[in-house]
């Protein structure tokens, strides 16, 4: 009876076996002709005096040259001191009593505003 049943379960049970399926590889001319003539493809060799038009040539700069000092120094120092100084550049010299604000009123009454004390405001209950 055991070998009944054997034989019923292998005829019941589905047998599972691993298949592969290959499918023909497609051919595909124009991909083919393109890597063909990619491969096929050599540059053409440039000639060594190709850059001429589109490149400048260069040529360094002339080194500077170290200064030199005057051969009468104390001549040149004494000249130095004897002139006056120039402040602020060449404008002409304005006391700063004499300058006015836009307002017309001086800079020195300007400051004694700025210098005395706020009104003391009324206290309202």
């Amino acid at each position: 009876m055991a070998s009944i049943l054997r034989l019923t379960a292998q005829r019941a049970a589905p047998s599972f076996a691993r298949s592969f399926s290959v499918s023909a590889v497609k051919m595909d001319l124009v991909q083919d002709l393109y890597v063909n003539q990619l491969k096929s493809y050599k540059p053409a060799a440039k000639s060594a005096d190709a850059h001429v038009g589109s490149v400048r040539s260069y040529s360094a700069p002339k080194p500077p040259t170290a200064p030199t000092l005057p051969s009468d120094l104390a001549s040149e120092l004494s000249k130095f001191d004897a002139e006056e100084p120039v402040i602020g550049g060449s404008a002409p010299k304005a006391s700063a009593s004499a300058s006015t604000t836009e307002a017309g009123e001086s800079a020195d009454d300007y400051l004694k505003f700025l210098e005395q004390d706020l009104p003391k405001k009324d206290a309202h209950h």
